[in-house]
């Protein structure tokens, strides 16, 4: 009876391609044949190619294609894909990793590919294990990545499975390759979020830098330069959502005693450096309006400050974010106010109301 049906499958591919009488026999596993015609398999498959122009032994025997280890069903599967290019979900959703190793053996790409997709959308705490040693065996990279990612998401699971246990007695060196892979994944996970935390820091420190040049070109609320009459808002800058912590931090500065004694505190040094940073990258030196810009750049000069290394990377860095931002984001939101350690301004540049 399954003799038959397999026979009525292939049949139905060469009515409807109108092709001659089948003159080649697949064997499967269970004894069971599919006609098939030798043009089409040779056509398709490089390696059933080769196969069919073998000479055979006796002229008149019969021409058998023995496929075998895998599923009557599933290399029946294999034979309509290669007559019709057609696989069906059903197909795939119960013989996807044997039609991948097919596709693998028998050089058939266009199989291969829609497989790939096919099993690596059909991955489980069960068989990604199992999909992984097949994923290595048929140089398939795809299939390959997707299953590490996914252990990686689902370790704990996987690690109960029998595949995994079966892979730690049979296969330690694909332990090893798992591990590895997931210690890197964390590693880049942690890298790639200290960039982040950083490039967010250089972000601030260039929204800070052009708030301060907005407070003392154009004034703000209730801090602005001491020829220019501050705007009296009651409500904060739509400018620069940070702008209003920068006013507080101005008048801390122009307020505090510890730095009016030559000392200064936390915040005060800090603005000293805010102030360097923006000469260090400020190209206006004539027209800039922030205090002390020309005075720092003299004093870069002579004292060769700028030959720090480490301060001449985050000049690097300050500007690099600055033109990500303004070519990636260019109407981006303001986001959260910076910290009040990140500005402040001179005494004698600005009027205080």
């Amino acid at each position: 009876m399954e003799d038959n049906n397999h026979n009525s499958t292939s049949s139905a591919f060469i009515s409807a391609l109108e092709l001659p009488e089948p003159d080649v026999q697949i064997l499967t596993s269970g004894g069971i044949r599919i006609p098939a015609h030798s043009s089409i398999l040779a056509m398709v498959s490089p390696v059933l190619e080769n196969i069919i122009e073998r000479p055979l032994k006796h002229r008149s025997s019969e021409r058998v294609i023995p496929i075998l280890g895998v599923p009557c069903d599933a290399v029946s599967a294999f034979v309509g894909f290669l007559f019709s290019s057609r696989c069906t979900d059903e197909q795939m959703e119960k013989y996807g990793i044997h039609l991948l190793a097919l596709s693998h053996v028998y050089s058939v790409p266009q199989l291969k590919q829609r497989c790939t997709r096919g099993v690596s959308q059909r991955l489980t705490i069960e068989n990604v294990v199992d999909v992984i040693q097949l994923a290595r065996l048929c140089d398939a990279p795809d299939l390959y990545l997707k299953c590490m990612k996914y252990v990686t998401a689902h370790l704990k699971a996987v690690e109960q499975t029998e595949g995994w246990k079966f892979m730690q007695d049979h296969d330690p060196w694909l332990e090893l390759e798992i591990l590895r892979f997931i210690d890197e994944a964390e590693s880049r996970k942690k890298r790639t979020r200290r960039l982040r935390e950083e490039q967010g820091l250089y972000l601030q420190l260039s929204e800070a830098m052009e708030c301060l040049e907005h407070i003392c070109t154009e004034g703000c609320t209730t801090v602005g330069p001491y020829d220019v009459e501050p705007a009296k808002r009651t409500g904060p800058c739509n400018k620069y959502a940070s702008c209003q912590g920068v006013q507080l931090l101005i008048k801390h500065f122009a307020l505090c005693k510890r730095r009016a004694t030559g000392g200064g505190c936390s915040r005060c040094k800090r603005m000293w450096q805010l102030l360097r940073l923006h000469s260090s990258i400020c190209d206006q030196t004539d027209s800039c309006r922030v205090p002390l810009c020309r005075q720092f750049k003299l004093k870069a000069q002579q004292q060769k400050m700028d030959d720090d290394a480490k301060w001449k990377l985050l000049v690097r860095k300050v500007l690099s974010a600055k033109a990500t931002s303004s070519l990636s984001l260019p109407k981006r939101k303001r986001k959260e106010d910076l910290k009040e350690t990140m500005a402040g301004h001179v005494l004698k540049a600005f009027r205080l109301c």
